[in-house]
């Protein structure tokens, strides 16, 4: 396997030189700047995430207004409490994308963000949760939400600013090359051995899982 820095560098060559690959190096926001995101966005995060999955980014993009007011701008104790007659009305809404089960994840996901309150509240506990143990985040968030576990949270996570890596095409095919994996990490097992692999790197490097998952990406 690779160190950080050999990584680092073939990403640089491909990408222009160490100045250009770390200018389009995001970093996550703090743990005390996510603590103070609202439960509302949290979950309006979590639903846009869950309906852009398997469909074109753009329509949920260009229907979004749409979305914030169907569901009465994400407030999770409204959202929690919709029943029959609000599942008729937003299946008959046409402002929105009318997928029954998809609708359905923003209240379980509400019931989610509730449990979360005793807690501290989402911006507490998914926001301060240690980069170290980023894949049993994941695992939490699949077992508690809905339809969230997966590469689903994870990008949910990382435009919320938290710190995260995304398991995309191209950062899977790095870690096959790097001998981590043999395919798709699915098993607990492959995701353990993800996050010992990206702890490495984060010793070596000092930065983050997004930055670090950024150079991956870039490297092929």
């Amino acid at each position: 396997m690779r160190t950080f820095d050999d990584l680092f560098a073939i990403s640089a060559e491909r990408k222009g030189g160490a100045d250009a690959l770390n200018a389009q190096l995001s970093k996550p926001k703090s743990a005390a700047d996510l603590a103070q995101i609202p439960e509302d966005r949290w979950l309006a995060q979590f639903t846009k995430g869950v309906f852009q999955a398997g469909f074109n980014w753009q329509v949920i993009e260009n229907k979004w207004d749409g979305f914030e007011a169907a569901f009465h701008g994400f407030d999770v104790d409204r959202c929690a409490f919709l029943h029959d007659e609000d599942m008729d009305r937003l299946m008959s809404d046409t402002a929105i994308v009318r997928n029954g089960p998809k609708i359905r994840t923003v209240i379980e996901n509400a019931h989610f963000l509730q449990s979360l309150r005793d807690q501290g509240g989402a911006g507490q506990v998914l926001g301060g949760w240690a980069s170290t143990d980023y894949v049993n985040q994941l695992d939490f968030m699949k077992k508690g939400g809905s339809r969230i576990g997966g590469n689903t949270g994870q990008y949910a996570l990382r435009f919320l600013g938290k710190d995260s890596f995304i398991l995309s095409r191209d950062v899977v095919a790095r870690l096959i090359a790097e001998g981590v994996i043999d395919k798709q990490p699915t098993s607990k097992g492959a995701m353990k051995k993800v996050q010992e692999t990206f702890n490495i790197w984060m010793d070596q490097s000092g930065r983050s899982l997004t930055e670090i998952s950024r150079v991956l990406a870039f490297s092929l």
